[in-house]
């Protein structure tokens, strides 16, 4: 009699959570209905401790990555979703902005799908739309910006930099505050007048938000006084409105 094969432990499942600019109440309505079913919260840096108060029931796990400062490495962080995934039930992998949008989802989906385990994205605000409305300034205008690109200048270990950058009515560069000189000279190189008008955001959505406006030119001597997350625009669209 030949004994069954034994039957493969089912895993959990594990959701790529996007958390929002920053402000708790900007999560969607389904990302804050996951987080209180969560079993545990893979959480970002730039993750609020009001955002956490909406999964109480949850274990809590900070993986937080900030540019420039020492964080958990990517590879473990992978590590720790398979790991989690094959001990509960619902995971949530929860990043600041959306998940799609600069917050290494393709690294994470791949280690996920390797094992066989069921992934599920969930949007988010990203920190451009919500600086956009913040600072009351449209990131496309009838007859004067009509296409958008987003960037930053950071980049995976052995990968050179983007030395040129993208051809677009509007700017917005992500994790911008450190190079805010660099790209300023970068603009004015290809082209882009030294009055054209610059938005600049730190702490998008929180209370301790800042909003500070400059032209190119007046940018090229940097943002020392901006210790935050930065999210930097640059276009025509972001000049103040006129009225008659």
């Amino acid at each position: 009699m030949t004994s069954k094969p034994a039957a493969q432990k089912k895993t959990g499942k594990v959701i790529l959570l996007g958390a929002g600019p920053g402000a708790a109440d900007l999560i969607t309505v389904r990302g804050a209905r996951l987080l209180s079913q969560a079993d545990v919260v893979l959480y970002d840096a730039l993750v609020t401790d009001e955002m956490l108060a909406l999964c109480p029931q949850a274990e809590k796990i900070s993986v937080g990555k900030r540019s420039g400062q020492r964080s958990t490495a990517q590879t473990v962080i992978n590590q720790k979703l398979v790991e989690c995934a094959k001990k509960y039930k619902l995971v949530i992998r929860l990043k600041g902005g959306d998940p799609m949008m600069f917050g290494r989802a393709d690294e994470e989906l791949r280690a996920l799908e390797a094992e066989g385990i069921e992934v599920e994205i969930v949007p988010g605000v990203t920190a451009a739309l919500a600086a956009a409305a913040s600072s009351k300034q449209p990131l496309t205008k009838r007859g004067v910006a009509r296409s958008v690109a987003f960037f930053t200048s950071a980049t995976a270990p052995g990968h050179p930099e983007q030395t040129t950058l993208p051809d677009c009515d509007t700017l917005i560069q992500y994790m911008g505050g450190k190079e805010a000189i660099t790209t300023a000279q970068r603009l004015v190189a290809q082209g882009r007048p030294p009055t054209l008008p610059v938005v600049v955001i730190e702490n998008c959505s929180r209370s301790n938000e800042r909003i500070l406006r400059f032209q190119l030119g007046e940018l090229e001597k940097g943002l020392a006084d901006c210790h935050g997350p930065v999210l930097v625009m640059f276009g025509e669209s972001l000049a103040p409105r006129k009225y008659p």
